[in-house]
């Protein structure tokens, strides 16, 4: 109910082995996939699709393929519930339902198998966010609104195994309500971002540096107000791991704003320009920046658009405009991720239960003829990757 609670709020008042949040090329080589954790309740399964060169979706032969744990069946806000690793050989899947995390092997077609011993348990109450850098995996857990909610570090193994490292776990307030979590590009990093409540004491950015033992060492200074009401989806710049970016989503109708900060070595945070950087849309609640750093792009769900943003050289940023869905107002667009290519842009569709797709030029942005892409009964999606 919380977690029901806090989504309704953003969109009533309108985040050898890589980096989690890259797009990589699949084991084949020349198809790429498509995957979205369904959040089903029950048995929680993960939507697979193959993906065309112009864009377009098809869905797996065995899809939806089972998770693991368990999805909870309603919806839930967060960025980055799924993410690959290993070079695109795993698949890490938040189970929000059973507080576990599940570990599934990708094979050359784009099929799922679930690796020994998967799910493996969060260290926590309801996972909502993951970050994977390297062998390094840390996860956000909401909590219940009693206890539980607080950020774990794994270690993944070369069999996909989630190994806990001791002491890793970093406890959070009970109305942190953790939207995101992320390494910067070169794994020295790690943010958090807690939504908090309508306290504005509770709208917070947490930072940390990432110690050679895997363990995170809180920022002198952290952690760090916010600028507007309800920070939630976060990226670093794929090409300046100082620059990072944080949607602010709970300031009201036509109030939606993206924070742009830069992150020291050290950890520190400071705004960049005249951050934040408005876009005239209802709740800016998921960001998801182009391949080569030129380009951010916010998912407004209050008000059912995607906003353009050009990135300056000093990470300041230039708003270009905001492009509708063909679906219409009302729906409920999620979480967001671009292909390996970066030409296209798939959007989660939480209301429609589908993936809206976009091919991207620049930082223009053109719905694709064929889209919305369905997704399987029965699924409250909240996650997707390209692999």
């Amino acid at each position: 109910m919380r977690t029901v609670l806090r989504l309704a709020s953003a969109v009533g008042l309108m985040a050898a082995v890589v980096a989690g949040t890259s797009i990589v090329a699949s084991a084949a080589g020349s198809t790429t996939h498509v995957y979205v954790n369904d959040n089903t309740k029950g048995t929680n399964t993960i939507a697979a699709f193959s993906r065309a060169a112009d864009g377009t979706l098809t869905p797996l032969a065995g899809s939806p393929y089972v998770a693991g744990g368990a999805g909870t069946g309603v919806l839930i806000g967060s960025q980055g519930a799924l993410q690959t690793a290993a070079g695109g050989r795993y698949l890490l899947a938040a189970d929000a339902g059973s507080n576990q995390v599940s570990v599934l092997r990708i094979g050359p077609d784009g099929s799922l198998r679930a690796v020994e011993g998967s799910p493996f348990s969060s260290r926590g109450i309801r996972p909502i966010s993951i970050a994977v850098h390297g062998n390094l995996v840390y996860v956000a857990n909401l909590g219940d609104g009693a206890s539980g909610s607080n950020y774990t570090g794994f270690r993944l193994n070369p069999e996909g195994r989630l190994i806990a490292i001791p002491g890793s776990t970093f406890s959070l307030p009970n109305t942190a309500n953790p939207g995101d979590i992320l390494f910067n590009s070169t794994g020295t990093n790690l943010i958090g971002v807690e939504v908090g409540t309508g306290d504005s004491s509770t709208w917070l950015i947490d930072s940390f540096t990432v110690s050679p033992n895997g363990r995170l060492i809180p920022a002198t200074g952290s952690p760090f107000a916010a600028q507007s009401a309800g920070p939630f989806g976060s990226e670093f710049s794929p090409t300046n791991p100082a620059h990072l970016y944080v949607s602010n989503a709970h300031a009201g109708g036509a109030n939606g704003t993206v924070s742009a900060f830069s992150v020291y070595r050290s950890g520190a945070v400071s705004s960049i320009g005249a951050s934040p950087y408005a876009d005239g849309q209802t709740a800016p609640c998921w960001v998801e920046i182009t391949h080569d750093g030129n380009f951010l792009f916010a998912v407004n769900t209050g008000s059912t658009t995607l906003s353009s943003y050009a990135i300056q050289s000093d990470g300041s940023l230039q708003l270009i405009g905001s492009t509708g869905f063909s679906s219409g107002t009302g729906i409920r667009p999620f979480d967001a991720r671009l292909d390996p290519s970066g030409s296209t842009l798939y959007v989660v569709d939480a209301a429609l239960d589908a993936v809206s797709a976009f091919a991207v030029s620049g930082g223009s942005l053109t719905e694709l003829p064929q889209s919305p892409f369905a997704l399987p009964s029965g699924a409250t999606p909240f996650g997707i990757v390209a692999a």
